[in-house]
């Protein structure tokens, strides 16, 4: 499994489709263990383009703080599973989360 999370220096970053960078986090779901950490470039920012283009990198989940509704629908699409009002947290703290069954979705949805 591989999970996608929005990053500024080395913690989560509020702001989704602006983000710069993600952090890619590979877990083993049996042995709820993280696998590897990698880190990627985002795209130029563009309006509809970071959920197709996290799922061509394999991404199944997403752990966000705030997203448009309109990204939230494009992941549902794609059946990437997404979190949000994640708090601002280094990116294996927030998977250790999940894979704890610990993290918990608020709605978050931001509108610009």
């Amino acid at each position: 499994m591989r999970i996608a999370v929005p990053v500024a220096g080395d913690l989560l970053s509020q702001h989704f489709g602006h983000s710069r960078r993600f952090a890619l986090v590979d877990a083993d779901l049996e042995t709820r263990t993280i696998t590897a950490v990698s880190g990627i470039d985002a795209p130029e920012h563009q309006p509809s383009l970071l959920p197709p283009w996290l799922e061509q990198q394999g991404v199944n989940v997403v752990i966000a703080g705030g997203m448009g509704s309109r990204a939230k629908m494009m992941f549902e699409a794609l059946a990437v599973e997404v979190f949000t009002g994640a708090p601002e947290e280094s990116p294996e703290a927030l998977v250790r989360l999940y894979l704890d069954g610990q993290l918990v979705s608020r709605e978050v949805i931001c509108e610009h």
